[in-house]
């Protein structure tokens, strides 16, 4: 069986970090993802809103380097919750269960607050942002090579 999936989209509210009794850390957040396609007549494109939780290290991480309007890319499964309203009602609610959460975007493109500095240039590395090497100080330099013998 494979229960696997992965959305990206914007954070549409700042994560909310609670901990359990045990002190375990768990963050929740929705995720707008737009759809790839427009609506029946063909014209704005429809955006869904998913619930997402994370847990332990990944939610600490997400609930300290993300906020509202961050573009996020969320790697997890699919989990179906049964339970009941204040009514007595049976409900089911679909949710993401994240294992990893990476940027979507650049420092600079997000809506992170100025003062959350993540010390993370961009993209999508490893598990916590990705960390990217400094840039080279020099530019390209031409090779000495003589390829005149080379048969192609």
């Amino acid at each position: 069986m494979l229960n696997h999936i992965v959305l990206m989209g914007r954070l549409t509210r700042d994560p909310e970090l609670r901990r359990t009794g045990s002190g375990i850390a768990v963050a929740s957040f929705t995720l707008a993802v737009d759809r790839d396609f427009g609506g029946r007549d063909g014209g704005e494109k429809e955006t869904d809103f998913i619930d997402i939780v994370a847990w332990r290290s990944t939610a600490e991480f997400v609930s300290k380097y993300f906020a509202k309007g961050r573009m996020a890319v969320v790697s997890g499964r699919l989990q179906i919750r049964n339970w009941q309203d204040k009514d007595g009602n049976k409900r089911r609610s679909a949710e993401v269960v994240a294992d990893n959460v990476y940027f979507g975007d650049s420092k600079r493109d997000g809506a992170a607050p100025a003062s959350q500095n993540t010390g993370f240039d961009s993209g999508f590395g490893g598990g916590y942002g990705g960390y990217s090497a400094p840039a080279p100080t020099s530019d390209f330099a031409m090779l000495e090579d003589d390829d005149s013998e080379l048969p192609f």
